[in-house]
């Protein structure tokens, strides 16, 4: 089978799975597993799929935005390692910027106790924050429905009137050429304003949002540190030459 014949094999099988295991696609094209490495780093190079532990994977729609509920259901435990560590960098007296987002949602229990200032355009947070008995502002704006986010004019103008110490930010897609990326423009703005806003920035992002690529561009990479867990070794090197990963286990 030559090269072109079986790489199509390969993203035919991706796209109708989502997820395709490494012996799959030796089996479905008879070639060696040497052979179905090197293509799929060919493959992800030309952003077609990403490689994740033991295969391939689609990547999402450059407009696709899991709701809410989507995102709170997926990759808890991950979610909680990240969220924990981030938590354990803010010290007393800071002044911090939450994302609306599922992971910056996690970090919130760890927060309580903290002598802390918030900020948020998260609605999904406004209960946890009471609950961890933490000082909060809330952004005014539109409210968007999927993602539970304070966006737009009103909530860019509110934002404006803060400085922060950290500001911690979910986001769609991380890839090494295409920087940090989320579907929506309007919350795009929203974390780039964050980001400059900062004295401290990180993305906090499990494994499956690296090498995604969303519909809008948020800042590069080396605009924030990467907080993540169970990132595969070959994508390491790629994102540690632009900007600080720390990878959090168990």
């Amino acid at each position: 089978m030559l090269t072109p014949e079986r790489q199509q094999v390969i993203l035919d099988l991706v796209k109708k799975k989502g997820i395709v295991k490494l012996q799959e696609l030796i089996d479905a094209t008879s070639s060696s597993e040497s052979t179905i490495r090197r293509d799929l780093i060919q493959l992800e190079e030309k952003n077609c799929l990403k490689r994740v532990h033991g295969g391939a994977a689609s990547l999402q729609g450059k407009r696709k935005e899991p709701s809410m509920t989507e995102k709170s259901s997926k990759n808890i435990h991950e979610k909680r390692l990240i969220s924990q560590h981030a938590a354990s960098l803010v010290e007393d007296g800071d002044c911090i910027y939450l994302d609306a987002g599922s992971t910056t949602y996690e970090m919130i229990p760890y927060l309580e106790g903290k002598h802390i200032t918030v900020v948020t355009n998260g609605l999904m947070h406004i209960e946890a924050l009471f609950q961890a008995n933490i000082h909060a502002y809330l952004l005014g704006g539109m409210m968007k429905n999927n993602t539970r986010a304070l966006i737009g004019s009103a909530a860019l103008d509110a934002l404006l009137r803060y400085r922060f110490d950290i500001c911690f930010l979910g986001v769609n897609g991380i890839h090494a050429t295409f920087g940090y990326t989320t579907p929506d423009p309007e919350e795009a703005m929203l974390k780039k304003t964050a980001l400059q806003l900062s004295k401290l920035s990180y993305v906090l992002a499990d494994a499956s949002k690296f090498s995604e690529v969303s519909f809008t561009k948020i800042e590069e990479l080396n605009a924030a540190s990467i907080i993540t867990t169970n990132i595969e070794e070959h994508e390491i090197a790629q994102f540690t030459r632009k900007t600080d990963v720390k990878v959090v286990t168990a």
